[in-house]
């Protein structure tokens, strides 16, 4: 498409096209809205091979749903998907201004919209171990309900730097009794979480971590600092999130601390009227596909009633 051809507003934009970005577009532009969703198209879950939970779809691979997703959209008139990176968006009059920088050879844009729906997700941070990525999306994982099933009786391990480390592991007993929980010396487990633990098959390690290792066939084991290699099958990380979300900053949205996710009710409704937010980038942070999915249809119903309680103009 030429620049000129370009449109300049909408009524609404959605920023982000994973589950809730698309649910979220898929319900408005069938609400006979014209919406423009645009996508950065770095996805955090790209190394994943497999998604789990969402009907119909058990086991797709997460860039493929989203492909899917995008071509639905596609074949609307009322709704354009672009991949672009959001670098600002401001208030301009009644209506917000939402600049872009376009990726892969795709236009900048600079749009206005009456509503807005942020659908950015979460980057997140792996402990600093060398060869971590190797087996990240094949036999480490960071989402135990999405993931636990295929790894089920196996020898595991949960790795993080988190102070919650001890509830993540109650959670991940309920697919093995063999768990090694480490902490790189740097995650705080109580003495009594510890002992708690150990009576579900759950032990703690505590000393320093090297890297973990493994094969062909994924991971085998975790290397302790001191050489000492503890054998698992498979694993779990608990990553550090974080919401890239400083394109926001001149609108003074209300934010949570320390996470930076952004407060919404129910209905996705940011501090800033029109607008909205829906998936991993609102409390409680991290959900599975399905879960962003429904956070978005319901923010589109949202838009919905307010845009249609608005006297007539």
């Amino acid at each position: 498409m030429a620049d000129e051809a370009l449109r300049e507003s909408y009524d609404v934009v959605v920023i982000g096209a994973g589950p809730a970005g698309l649910a979220a577009a898929l319900n408005l532009t069938r609400a006979r809205f014209e919406v423009l969703v645009l996508d950065s198209n770095r996805p955090r879950h790209s190394a994943t091979l497999k998604a789990h939970g969402f009907p119909t779809r058990d086991g797709i691979a997460p860039t493929e749903l989203r492909r899917l997703g995008r071509e639905e959209l596609e074949a609307y008139d009322n709704c354009e998907v672009q991949f672009a990176a959001v670098g600002s968006v401001t208030r301009e009059g009644d209506a917000f201004r939402v600049e872009a920088n376009g990726v892969r050879g795709t236009p900048a844009r600079s749009v206005l919209a009456t509503s807005v729906v942020i659908a950015t997700g979460l980057s997140e941070k792996l402990p600093e171990l060398p060869s971590i990525r190797a087996y990240y999306g094949t036999t480490l994982h960071s989402c135990m309900i999405c993931d636990g099933y295929e790894h089920a009786g196996k020898p595991l391990a949960l790795i993080g730097e988190t102070d919650d480390l001890a509830r993540q592991a109650r959670q991940l007993s309920r697919w093995s009794n063999d768990i090694v929980v480490f902490t790189g010396g740097v995650a705080e487990v109580s003495d009594d979480d510890e002992q708690e633990l150990a009576e579900r098959g759950v032990r703690v390690e505590r000393r320093a971590l090297a890297d973990v290792v493994g094969d062909r066939s994924g991971l085998t084991g975790v290397q302790l600092a001191d050489g000492e290699v503890v054998p698992r099958s498979a694993g779990f990380i608990r990553p550090i999130y974080s919401a890239p979300l400083g394109f926001l900053d001149s609108l003074g949205v209300e934010k949570t601390t320390p996470e930076g996710l952004l407060v919404v009710d129910d209905g996705g409704r940011t501090s800033v009227a029109g607008l909205y937010a829906v998936g991993d980038s609102t409390p409680p942070g991290p959900q599975q596909l399905v879960v962003a999915a429904g956070a978005g249809a319901r923010a589109a119903a949202a838009i919905l009633v307010d845009r249609t309680s608005e006297p007539a103009r």
